[in-house]
């Protein structure tokens, strides 16, 4: 990867305690968190009230995960998982069609799986139970949940501020969050490289959800795409890096952009941790077109089009899609009837 990297730039900082301000405080941060979207898509984000000791603890339990026995965490491997749940060796998971070279587990929100038969809609498949180690690490479900917990409260905070700066109504999404959002997770690994693997620890993309948290260790290494090259995400401690997703780009109209964004692997001898985790809208909603005031209304040029990744009003469909693409293992498995 040999593009250019804009190393001196940053990205926007902004601390969302000032939601609790006084009037003009909070319209201060409303302006501002609309510009850094618009612009970017991309910031780091601060005062968010999620205690240092749960982060300490999440992070200690993640490390413990990927340090397990292989077997073990081949017990909870995605492939057991119609629902697209568990554990990925590196090069399983795939962005574009090319292999990412992290080892992960993702985990979902904690539901029973919806009943099967005619009639269903394809998405139903992806609602179920997650896969737990539970006999080797047993401390890793209650935490991983409640960091899931504590990071859903804050990025419906953040949705809620999103409407407001975008139309003056914090209600104005909440119809396709309300009661059961999508929540995805997943901890990360990626391994120091050698010579012969690849740099793609995840290839270029853009995220499908409403709102992505990512939560670093002191290791670099994602990028984020700008019209002036590729700029990185140094690790800022007690922030997450935050960006948006494709539903908030079809939402606005394309007034605000899912910008594309990757990580490179590390340096041998070297591993990265992250803790990544996705906001979406409950699998059953259509993403409706807000209602813009003119000024803003005039810069929506309409959400990208990729022919290649058409996006979808219902979420449901948007999000099988992506992970059919990205899982074929599981896909052909499980859902052979839905590819092709």
């Amino acid at each position: 990867m040999n593009d250019c990297i804009q190393t001196e730039a940053r990205l926007p900082l902004l601390d969302i305690s000032r939601l609790a301000g006084d009037a003009a405080e909070r319209a201060a941060f409303l302006e501002e968190l609309r510009g850094a979207a618009r612009r970017i898509g991309f910031f780091y984000l601060s005062g968010h009230g999620i205690p240092a000791e749960l982060e300490s603890r999440v992070r200690a339990v993640s490390r413990s995960f990927f340090a397990l026995p292989e077997a073990e965490k081949l017990k909870v491997q995605m492939i057991h998982s119609p629902h697209f749940r568990g554990y990925n060796r590196a090069g399983l998971e795939l962005t574009k069609g090319k292999p990412d070279w992290r080892e992960q587990f993702d985990l979902h929100a904690e539901r029973e799986a919806l009943p099967a038969g005619p009639g269903r809609p394809p998405w139903a498949r992806l609602q179920g139970p997650n896969l737990w180690p539970d006999d080797a690490l047993p401390e890793l479900r209650p935490l991983l949940l409640e960091w899931q917990s504590r990071l859903t409260e804050v990025a419906v905070r953040l949705v809620r501020a999103f409407a407001e700066a975008l139309v003056g109504d914090a209600g104005a999404l909440e119809p396709i969050c309300a009661g059961s959002p999508n929540q995805t997770m997943k901890i990360i690994r990626y391994p120091g490289r050698q010579a012969v693997e690849p740099e793609q620890g995840v290839g270029a993309h853009k995220d499908s959800g409403l709102l992505t948290f990512v939560l670093q260790d002191d290791v670099g290494g994602l990028q984020v795409e700008t019209a002036q090259g590729w700029v990185d995400a140094t690790p800022l401690p007690g922030t997450f890096v935050v960006n948006i997703g494709e539903l908030l780009e079809l939402a606005s109209n394309g007034y605000l952009k899912a910008t594309v964004h990757r990580v490179v692997s590390p340096a041998s001898g070297q591993d990265r941790f992250s803790i990544a985790f996705f906001l979406g809208a409950r699998l059953d909603a259509e993403v409706p077109l807000l209602d813009l005031p003119p000024h803003l209304a005039a810069e929506a040029q309409g959400p990208a089009s990729d022919p290649e990744n058409p996006l979808f009003r219902n979420v449901g469909a948007n999000y099988l899609k992506g992970r059919l693409r990205s899982h074929p293992d599981v896909a052909r498995k499980y859902h052979a009837d839905l590819l092709g």
